[in-house]
């Protein structure tokens, strides 16, 4: 298993192994114990989510969903490509508003750990794209919130493309307005 610590801190890109022949591959996307024995020590998982965005340019997030119901998310692509984004906003991080994004394929198999205190976001790169992702919290609408997708100076691949976002999205707080109710803690 490959992991690879990313600048933003607790946030990392692991890419599972895949074993292949001419029929295909196979791949364990998780397993907490080969996960623990590789170092990588993540909270229980409660939830997984699925979703699929068909137009390329699709911008979902940025979300977070605030505590008691943080949610740290272990995001891969199942088809497709994305591109997936983490912002720090927990008080008193040393890589507080700062981003970070990685291309998620079906291809490369490349899944990104987010833990809680930080938004989540991605951007489809290819059609019909499918997003997979553990959750370590269940679903709460009274702690769901966003922050706009183009505030926090993510360099977004939009060459050319006119990004496809929700209403929700659209109208969310900027990062300057946003009171985080996370905080760092070493």
């Amino acid at each position: 298993m490959q992991i690879e610590k990313t600048p933003l801190i607790d946030v990392l890109m692991i890419t599972p192994p895949r074993f292949g022949d001419h029929r295909g591959f196979f791949s364990e996307s998780w397993n907490k114990s080969k996960f623990e024995q590789a170092g990588v020590h993540l909270p229980e998982f409660v939830q997984d989510n699925h979703s699929l965005s068909s137009e390329v340019g699709t911008v979902r997030g940025l979300h977070f969903q605030s505590p008691p119901h943080a949610q740290g998310k272990l995001v891969r692509c199942g088809r497709g490509k994305i591109y997936d984004v983490a912002v720090d906003v927990r008080k008193g991080s040393p890589s507080f508003g700062k981003w970070f994004g990685a291309e998620l394929s079906f291809e490369n198999g490349v899944q990104l750990w987010i833990p809680g205190g930080f938004l989540h976001g991605f951007m489809t790169l290819e059609p019909d794209s499918e997003i997979i992702y553990k959750c370590t919290d269940h679903y709460a609408p009274e702690c769901d919130g966003a922050v706009k997708w183009d505030s926090c100076g993510i360099d977004w691949p939009l060459d050319g493309i006119t990004p496809a976002i929700s209403e929700k999205d659209d109208k969310a707080q900027t990062l300057a307005a946003f009171d985080s109710p996370f905080t760092y803690s070493a």
